[in-house]
């Protein structure tokens, strides 16, 4: 028995039960979606569980979804590139840099999680506007201005992750091999760069999520055939209910289940915790 008096059998069994009811907290409403998928219901009403198992709204999911995802797809993984060039340097510079002003820079860096994304979608907009006029070239309604706009979104994000493992990075690492005779470009490329790919591939992660998932910026730079994912389903999702989303949803959650497992597999989780380049 523990200080408190209680037996150790029961505090398993209330241990068991909170992680059990967190788990269905977090995944009962994808559990929704993808049961109620496969009912071959009314369009106006789907149940769950499914009172009649169907793949009828599986073979209704519109092109223009699928070309939209694609376009997230794209968009998301040259986001999470872009990011992780611009995130960086920008985060080495941040952590071992010393000069005036640093906290000012760096609170400039953090300015994109401080600014509603409605706000930001307003913002390229009339800034896009603007250039255009100047100098002709508009990309509202284009892929480079999405890029452009999601990469002011997600870059802090892997400022952030790549930041907390360099706190905890050993220099002495660097050190001996400068010592050893290696360049500095090297050194970054065998000794610093590995140590830091943990946050870099969180970092990572986390831009393309932001990317996937936005919608006040998508809906203000989307246009015709360049409407990211999110936007296309805020709109299909304005007026009436298409059940043919949450069978497209489902590919979604299946997809991202296999990509997170496949990134557990190539870094784990315990790596971004331990990745301290030696204690």
């Amino acid at each position: 028995m523990s200080g408190l008096g209680i037996p150790a059998a029961l505090r398993r069994i209330a241990s068991a039960a909170w992680v059990t009811g967190v788990f269905v907290f977090l995944f009962a409403p994808l559990v929704v979606v993808v049961g109620a998928s496969f009912d071959g219901g009314e369009r106006t009403f789907l149940n769950f569980p499914p009172r009649e198992l169907s793949l009828r709204w599986y073979g209704r999911i519109s092109p223009e979804l699928f070309q939209a995802l694609g376009l997230s797809v794209v968009l998301g993984i040259t986001t999470a590139a872009v990011a992780c060039c611009l995130g960086v340097p920008a985060a080495l510079g941040l952590v071992r840099a010393r000069f005036r002003g640093k906290a000012l820079v760096a609170a400039a860096f953090r300015a994109p999680l401080q600014i509603p994304a409605v706000v930001i979608g307003v913002s390229f907009l009339k800034l896009y506007y603007v250039v255009g006029d100047l100098i002709g070239v508009y990309v509202v309604g284009t892929l480079p201005g999405l890029i452009i706009a999601h990469s002011f979104l997600a870059t802090p994000y892997v400022i952030g992750s790549v930041s907390a493992v360099l706190q905890r990075f050993n220099t002495r690492l660097e050190e001996a091999a400068l010592s050893l005779g290696a360049s500095r470009w090297r050194t970054f490329r065998r000794v610093t760069l590995p140590v830091i790919m943990p946050g870099v591939y969180a970092g990572a992660m986390y831009a393309f999520l932001v990317s996937f998932g936005d919608v006040p910026v998508a809906l203000f730079l989307g246009a015709g055939g360049m409407q990211p994912f999110a936007a296309k389903i805020f709109h299909l999702m304005e007026f009436d209910f298409d059940p043919t989303l949450l069978a497209i949803s489902t590919f979604i959650i299946l997809g991202s289940l296999v990509a997170i497992y496949l990134l557990q597999r190539a870094v784990g989780l315990e790596e971004l915790s331990r990745s301290g380049g030696g204690g």
